[in-house]
């Protein structure tokens, strides 16, 4: 169980700090929608390049946040059941829930881009557009680096719920 403890200490110290780092991309985000809209309707100057950016940062907030979201339990589920249930119930659904959809689902995505982003490295993909952003082939690599850590964080959160399933949750003393 140590061992167990150890690693769910390990990851969710992980979580919190890429949790925190990604964070900061949110302020980024508003100033560059700020100057997106002042450029585009005070100065009537838009950029393509800044629009790009806009959903480059939004896309890497998702997919490097969703680990931490998870830690923090933040992600959206319908919980009209859920919250009536025991602490162990709830520890057993969530436990079953990781293990059944979670992590083969983020597997099942990692394996799908496989060869979508490695064309885009291959090609070293850069905007269409006139104007755009180039390193296209950085931001796919985010997909597979999320989920990633979506599984890390998954196998902490089905660790924690065996803990509480098997009685050694609490602190020894």
């Amino acid at each position: 169980m140590e061992i167990l403890k150890y690693y769910i200490k390990i990851m969710d110290a992980f979580s919190e700090k890429t949790g925190t780092v990604v964070s900061w991309l949110s302020t980024m985000l508003v100033i560059a929608v700020f100057y997106d809209v002042i450029m585009r309707y005070v100065f009537r100057n838009g950029s393509i390049a800044i629009q790009e950016l806009q959903w480059h940062i939004f896309s890497v907030i998702f997919l490097l946040g969703a680990a931490f979201t998870l830690k923090r339990d933040g992600h959206v589920r319908v919980d009209i059941i859920y919250t009536k249930m025991h602490r162990k119930t709830k520890a057993w659904v969530d436990f079953f829930g990781t293990l059944v959809f979670l992590i083969p689902f983020s597997i099942i995505i990692i394996y799908s881009t496989k060869m979508f982003i490695m064309g885009s490295w291959v090609v070293r993909e850069i905007s269409p557009d006139p104007g755009g952003l180039p390193f296209r082939y950085i931001l796919k690599a985010m997909i597979p680096t999320g989920f990633v850590l979506l599984i890390l964080q998954g196998i902490s959160e089905a660790f924690k719920n065996l803990l509480i399933i098997t009685g050694h949750d609490k602190e020894e003393k």
